[in-house]
């Protein structure tokens, strides 16, 4: 716990934002994102995991390089473990939840809806007979609101184009380029033995006008990863699958009869070296690459030392 990075102040970039896990920057056009080890779920902040911001942010790096072909995205540079340096762009207030699966434990997870009776979830109709986790006969995309504070909402196609939080045009842009990066997402992982079962993107306009891909991408935070191989033989029995993302985290505090309201428990250690474990082993796992902490002590001098050298 003692390479926590809670949060961080630098001077000379900007007045700071915090958000629930990032803290950032606006400086000469660009946006400076620090991710920090805070560790959000239900809308709330509820505790530190080590190395998580640097997993977040070399996960997003990774993928994407890998996608930059299918859109174009934010990222200028990688400074820091903790920082990426991207273009300042008009962000889009919807989150593009994409699912492969029908699964989750959340308000806005179909699973849930569908579990209450519901067949019609987001203006998508479902068919009778799924069961928990079971994989969907084709990825199905479930908009949301981008809440500044709060609960995000459910959205429809229609509601979208309605309330004009997108253009028509923009917003088939937005489609295409989730399906089709959710799609290669899926085979890089399939390869890896490692199923994508559900994510979120975000999307932003530049200064010309350009859709964007924002924010993250393809980490544990913002996406299921199951292990492959047992994901058959614990569905069939009825076991929740292994999961290499935020998951577990979840569901230990549903457990402990936490679901976004009232006192936050506490996590014990051992469960904090689990979850630090777990977000390294999927970066791992998904790059091949071997996972090196970067565990600096003075964490607001490096990166401002390093941003120095980029900006």
């Amino acid at each position: 716990m003692t390479n926590v990075i809670k949060t961080v102040n630098i001077q000379g970039f900007g007045k700071k934002h915090s958000g629930k896990v990032r803290d950032s920057f606006i400086w000469d056009n660009k946006r400076i994102i620090v991710t920090t080890d805070r560790q959000s779920a239900f809308d709330r902040v509820l505790g530190f995991i080590p190395f998580k911001g640097q997993v977040l942010t070399k996960l997003s790096e990774f993928w994407f390089n890998k996608t930059k072909d299918i859109i174009q995205n934010h990222l200028l540079s990688v400074p820091d473990p903790n920082v990426m340096v991207v273009k300042d762009c008009k962000v889009i207030p919807i989150e593009m939840v994409i699912r492969g699966y029908i699964t989750g434990v959340t308000d806005t997870s179909i699973w849930g809806s569908y579990e209450k009776g519901e067949r019609t979830i987001y203006g998508i109709k479902f068919p009778e007979g799924l069961k928990k986790n079971q994989k969907l006969p084709k990825p199905v995309i479930t908009p949301t609101t981008k809440a500044e504070a709060g609960h995000d909402e459910r959205l429809t196609e229609q509601e979208i184009i309605k309330r004009k939080i997108a253009s028509p045009e923009i917003w088939k842009q937005m489609k295409k380029a989730a399906l089709a990066i959710f799609e290669r997402g899926q085979k890089i992982c399939d390869k890896a033995g490692i199923i994508l079962v559900d994510t979120k993107y975000e999307f932003g306009l530049d200064d010309n006008g350009k859709l964007m891909l924002i924010d993250e991408i393809h980490t544990p935070d913002s996406s299921r990863y199951w292990i492959k191989k047992t994901y058959k033989k614990r569905l069939s029995s009825g076991e929740e699958p292994e999961s290499y993302d935020k998951e577990p985290l979840r569901i230990w505090f549903k457990e402990q009869g936490f679901s976004g309201k009232g006192r936050i428990p506490k996590m014990p250690p051992e469960f904090i070296a689990k979850m630090s474990n777990l977000y390294m082993s999927i970066y791992e796992k998904v790059t091949g690459q071997k996972f090196i902490p970067d565990i600096t002590k003075d964490v607001n001098k490096r990166i401002k030392n390093n941003l120095e050298s980029v900006i």
